[in-house]
């Protein structure tokens, strides 16, 4: 049998809800004991002190130890991660906000933070010999998939809404991917997908439906804290569809603590969801007991028209931990603030993006955040897509 030389600290999986405990060494989905998702667990005492990392290269590889994969040809990356933090000077000055930053997500390849989690999950798809792999998508994980299949020669089956526009459709075969169009949101993708499964033999990288798109997207969360020379913010916002960068950070942030990297302090996190589309905003007014039945409109921003993601419940949990709270943005104030930012600051961002913007502003209007707290922004993908929908 092949020794395995292992990069990582990877020991096991375990079910978010009662902790089960699951095999890291063959495929797995979620969590059949509770139908929850599984949570990727390292033996953090192994992992060397964080100055291992001053002569690594710039990607987010850089914490190898604290991701999933075994062996390092199979890695496949397309150079993702360490995206620059900017301070937002101009709006800084305009809002009497001194702390107020910016982490730009659309500076990863595919113009998207989904190459972090695409990155891990393809990388996880190859070293279990998969030849294919599928996603449903509200358009930027579809681009994603099919890049780093197309870098790994795996096949990708991309299914996605109809109404998304053009620009993700056309990335999706350019790289190669099949492309499948439903009527309906992510969650009508998601059912096509469930079909399709039974007849093919593939990798379904639904969101938080393998364990592995989280691993990638918590090395945003690691950055964040090397960015800032091992602190963290006061606040962090993040727009919430899936939630799989909310969750993937704060889990980043109780690693690093647990490994003493970081101290006691966690930043607050907010979760920024559309108007028309809010089933975790409507859960935590105790409006519904959960987000299964609740039934969204789309939104100019795709990833956040994602009306009943699997993870609320790891949702909820990150901001009651984090002492924060979701907000609702309207779409015509996404549209707003990403005007003002491209005007103001010289970034066209997405309207995620934007929802974020509109979202600080009513939290300090209201008094939940203060003025002078360090503020984080996470742009999660370039506005560029977004034109004929914005303009």
């Amino acid at each position: 049998m092949k020794t395995v030389h292992t990069l990582t600290s990877l020991t096991q999986l375990a079910c978010s809800q009662c902790g089960q405990t699951y095999s890291a060494f063959e495929p797995q989905t979620f969590s059949p004991c509770c139908n929850k998702p599984l949570v990727a667990q390292y033996n953090l005492a192994e992992v060397p002190e964080r100055t291992v990392l001053y002569n690594r290269e710039a990607t987010m590889w850089r914490y190898k130890e604290v991701l999933p994969v075994f062996e390092e040809e199979n890695i496949v990356s397309l150079g993702e991660g360490m995206t620059p933090i900017l301070e937002l000077k101009r709006l800084q000055s305009a809002y009497e906000l001194p702390n107020l930053f910016l982490k730009d997500e659309s500076k990863n390849p595919t113009g998207s933070f989904k190459a972090r989690g695409l990155s891990a999950a393809v990388s996880k798809a190859k070293e279990f010999g998969f030849q294919t792999c599928i996603i449903p998508t509200a358009g930027n994980a579809g681009g994603a998939l099919a890049a780093y299949c197309a870098k790994a020669d795996i096949k990708a089956i991309v299914v996605m809404p109809r109404h998304t526009p053009q620009v993700f459709k056309d990335e999706c075969e350019l790289y190669g991917a099949e492309l499948i169009l439903v009527d309906g949101l992510i969650s009508d993708c998601a059912k096509k997908v469930a079909q399709l499964k039974d007849s093919i033999n593939c990798f379904d990288i639904s969101t938080m439906k393998e364990p592995y798109r989280l691993e990638g997207k918590k090395t945003m969360g690691y950055e964040i804290a090397e960015q800032f020379g091992w602190t963290l913010p006061d606040v962090i916002l993040y727009p919430t569809g899936g939630g799989t960068g909310l969750i993937g950070m704060w889990k980043a942030f109780k690693e690093m603590q647990q490994m003493g990297w970081i101290g006691e302090k966690l930043p607050r996190l907010y979760a920024i969801q559309a108007e028309n589309c809010q089933p975790v905003m409507q859960t935590w007014k105790g409006l519904q007991p959960n987000a299964k039945n609740y039934i969204g409109q789309p939104s100019l921003a795709n990833g956040l028209a994602v009306p009943n993601p699997f993870a609320e419940d790891m949702i909820l949990k990150a901001l009651r931990e984090s002492k924060g709270q979701p907000v609702a943005v309207s779409d015509d104030d996404m549209v707003a603030a990403v005007k003002e930012i491209a005007y103001k600051e010289g970034l066209i961002i997405a309207p995620e993006g934007g929802a974020l913007w509109k979202g600080l502003l009513q939290l300090v209007q209201e008094g939940t955040v203060q003025r002078a707290e360090k503020i984080l922004l996470l742009n999660t993908g370039t506005g560029y897509k977004y034109l004929e929908n914005i303009l």
